[in-house]
């Protein structure tokens, strides 16, 4: 709901749910190690916000009302939450304030959807629970509106991050993204969690902290708890005190290899019905994750930053067909969408209007055409499971857009026919780095047009090929790599070896992605290092190196 400047009375802004189902408290306690420890209420899951506006941010928290009130138990009274936002830290200076009522139904999160603030300003925020003797306090947020939509805006800087598997390691990329006091936003590609049992990705011996549930998740309180447990680690608390932070999701935050009717990693014999499960795993999303959910219930929305840009964010599980077999003429078939009709008509809507200088899409998976050349049999195995391939080695990864490839033809032609400029796609999933051109005619190129440009950033933790292979970084990936090239000469630079995030920098002169990576996955004190950059100029549609990143 939209909040009231001072005075403000209080309002319910908790999104109505079906009631959470209970599950065993050791379980639960372990998703929140300190609950034992604290006096009720309390704040234990960090404070948050996402989707800005030049007038507003969406603001999070879940509380813990009572020490048995623990994420997914549908326990624990309903509790009033007093909200504050400030222009300066110490809140001297504030600017709106309210309050919500939590409740079990939502699992004790919060949202608050705040209005009437300053455009291209930074704000201060904290929730309180309890009586004045007793208040328990939150940690203090600090996040920052957009330009107006029809304001010229010197430049906006994004971190980007995808894919952070909790039992792969920790989250030190976003402790790095955490400490930087210049960006405007946080965007996350996808995965924000992982759906597994313990041990079942990576393997046990390969598990540097064990999630929980133990199990994989396929009930609401399943999700609920798996999301309490991401959201107690320090660096994610971390990053979403600092930023605002803008997400969409992919497949794990349901299931590997999700679409509109199922997943690779759902059988609906043992683990239920599969439209009972994604409704779970929305409805735990939506509770949990800083994010406005459309009217149809979904991810696919647009952001502005001024006259500079328009984010178009994409949802390529909710619609898209069953994946067809790889190698399979099906891939082609007119009938077959990653996007469903209604979502590309939007997307194609909005980039022929879009009077913003850069066109930024966030797109889960890639779009760019990757096949296969020759690859010596010991990394063709390895790689082939990055990019969802069988082994045997074949032309495409039938999980992204080259399993979707009339939707893929249809957006490209829009661009070219209608001479849309400055379309720069922003993707995650394959837990490596890509600089891309995207090819209208892959086969003739770079003879025919390049139609936009693609950036990838790697996984925050999840396996990449060495974590697959179990081998020192380059040892095998140098060989893969200069393969891949090869076979596709729009793919200007890949870096199969390291874990970390992205920086885009985007002006009206060009979008340029600083690529950083961390020391250790491992090591939740890893450090960061610059590693590449690449732009692309305006009006180009092509990616070219740069040599320093952006300061």
């Amino acid at each position: 709901m939209t909040s009231r400047f001072l005075p403000a009375p209080s309002r319910r802004t908790v999104v109505k749910a079906a009631a959470a189902t209970a599950v065993a408290a050791p379980v639960l306690a372990a998703a929140t190690p300190a609950v034992a420890d604290v006096l009720a209420p309390a704040f234990l899951h960090g404070v948050a916000s996402g989707d800005p506006l030049p007038d507003g941010v969406l603001l999070w928290t879940r509380v813990t009302p009572a020490p048995d009130a623990l994420p997914g138990s549908g326990k624990g009274p309903d509790t009033e939450v007093r909200w504050e936002v400030a222009e300066d830290r110490a809140f001297s200076r504030v600017v709106a304030r309210g309050a919500v009522t939590a409740t079990a139904v939502s699992d004790h999160t919060v949202k608050v959807d705040v209005r009437g603030l300053r455009q291209e300003t930074a704000y201060y925020f904290r929730f309180t629970a309890g009586t004045d003797a007793s208040a328990a306090v939150s940690p203090v947020g600090r996040t920052r509106t957009t330009p107006a939509a029809d304001a010229t805006t010197a430049g906006v800087r994004f971190g980007v991050v995808s894919c952070a598997n909790w039992e792969a390691g920790h989250f030190a990329a976003y402790r790095h993204l955490a400490a930087r006091a210049d960006l405007d936003a946080i965007l996350h590609l996808g995965d924000y969690i992982y759906e597994y049992g313990t041990g079942a990705y990576p393997k046990p011996d390969y598990v540097v902290r064990q999630h929980e549930p133990r199990h994989e998740i396929t009930g609401l309180a399943d999700y609920r708890v798996r999301h309490a447990t991401y959201k107690t680690d320090p660096d994610l608390q971390a990053l979403h005190a600092a930023h605002p932070v803008i997400a969409i999701w992919d497949d794990h935050e349901f299931a590997d290899d999700t679409w509109s009717g199922g997943a690779d990693n759902h059988t609906p014999g043992t683990e239920g019905d599969w439209a009972a499960r994604a409704a779970a795993a929305k409805q735990a999303y939506f509770e949990w994750m800083p994010v406005r959910a459309s009217t149809e219930g979904t991810v696919y929305r647009r952001l502005r930053f001024g006259k500079l840009a328009d984010l178009h964010l994409l949802d390529l599980r909710s619609f898209r067909s069953q994946q067809a077999s790889t190698g399979s003429g099906r891939v082609d078939d007119p009938a077959r969408t990653i996007t469903g009709r209604a979502q590309l008509d939007w997307l194609k809507a909005g980039l022929a209007s879009s009077d913003a200088a850069w066109k930024l899409v966030g797109t889960s998976v890639m779009i760019s055409p990757v096949a296969f050349g020759s690859l010596p049999a010991h990394l063709l195995g390895p790689v082939a499971e990055l990019l969802g391939l069988p082994k045997g080695g074949v032309a495409i990864n039938v999980d992204q857009w080259d399993g979707y490839t009339d939707d893929r033809r249809e957006l490209l032609a829009h661009l070219t026919d209608r001479a849309i400029t400055n379309t720069v796609f922003l993707t995650g999933d394959i837990h490596m780095a890509w600089a891309n051109d995207v090819p209208v005619t892959a086969a003739t190129y770079p003879v025919s047009r390049s139609a936009a440009t693609e950036f990838v950033v790697t996984s925050v933790t999840s396996d990449n090929l060495d974590d697959i292979l179990h081998v020192a970084p380059g040892t095998v990936s140098l060989v893969a790599a200069a393969a891949l090239r090869g076979a596709n000469r729009h793919v200007k630079w890949l870096d199969m070896d390291n874990h970390g995030y992205g920086v885009l920098d985007v002006t009206a002169e060009r979008s340029q992605m600083d690529y950083f990576t961390v020391s250790d996955k491992t090591d939740p004190d890893a450090s960061s290092a610059w590693i590449r950059s690449y732009r692309t100029l305006n009006g180009t549609q092509k990616v070219e190196r740069v040599n320093a990143p952006v300061r």
